[in-house]
């Protein structure tokens, strides 16, 4: 909290407790905890399950290039144009959009311009942070670990945000799928082999936020696509007509 009378410039601080900074691989929530766990780190891993990252994985698979841009910013028509990219439009709109059965659909596409209010927002801040940035879901969890685990060095800082989505007011919505998401990502940096984790002592090097995030995936993953349809937000979009992004979501590590 800002004392009164301080500058408007430090409008947010966190100590060392909140940066996770003893710990190689951290977790924190939405733009305000990325901006806390990310500086310094060596790739911070940004995870919107539904449905931003799920996209561009979807869009991945099929050889697109996808760039992130803010959400409902009048900027994106020229940035799209300047890419040669096709610019992503709502979900309501009908065609491309932020819908993962949308890209499977879709043809004919090399680049799109893929603007979203919590995942592309925070990857596009996070690259002027962060060396790398990845967008991480649970289809291509698994991918993404190994690849962690064998092209960064082992004393490598990962920063792992999970976007989460927003109340009417603007305010971070923890959302269950982000954290499982997370969880499924970090599980496969164990497994992968990145340094830290040792089974009969503990899992040092990993924060206790991610540590927990990995508990909640391996809670889920028996009924993982289930958890996905009846949490809040697979219920929105199973609501208004999208539960095939849904299912597609669940497809747990089917990208490579």
């Amino acid at each position: 909290m800002n004392a009164p009378g301080s500058s408007p410039r430090h409008t947010f601080s966190a100590n060392a407790a909140h940066r996770q900074l003893p710990f190689a691989v951290r977790l924190e929530w939405g733009s305000a905890g990325a901006l806390t766990v990310a500086p310094a780190a060596d790739i911070a891993v940004v995870v919107d399950v539904l449905s931003f990252s799920t996209c561009v994985s979807v869009a991945l698979d099929r050889g697109v290039e996808v760039f992130p841009y803010r959400w409902r910013d009048t900027g994106a028509e020229d940035f799209a144009a300047h890419h040669q990219a096709q610019l992503a439009g709502p979900r309501d709109g009908g065609g491309l959009s932020l819908s993962p059965a949308s890209f499977r659909a879709a043809e004919g596409l090399r680049r799109v311009v893929l603007p979203s209010p919590n995942g592309s927002e925070l990857c596009q801040s996070l690259a002027g942070e962060v060396p790398l940035v990845a967008a991480v879901c649970l289809r291509n969890a698994a991918a993404t670990a190994e690849w962690v685990a064998a092209n960064l060095p082992d004393d490598a800082v990962v920063a792992v945000v999970a976007a989460g989505e927003r109340w009417p007011d603007g305010t971070l919505r923890p959302a269950v799928e982000d954290q499982i998401g997370a969880g499924a990502f970090i599980a496969g940096l164990v497994a992968a082999g990145k340094g830290g984790y040792e089974a009969g002592d503990g899992r040092h090097g990993y924060a206790p936020e991610a540590v927990a995030a990995m508990a909640v995936y391996e809670s889920a993953e028996p009924r993982l696509r289930e958890m996905l349809q009846h949490c809040s937000s697979g219920r929105e979009l199973s609501g208004a007509g999208y539960a095939g992004d849904v299912d597609i979501a669940a497809e747990l590590d089917q990208s490579d």
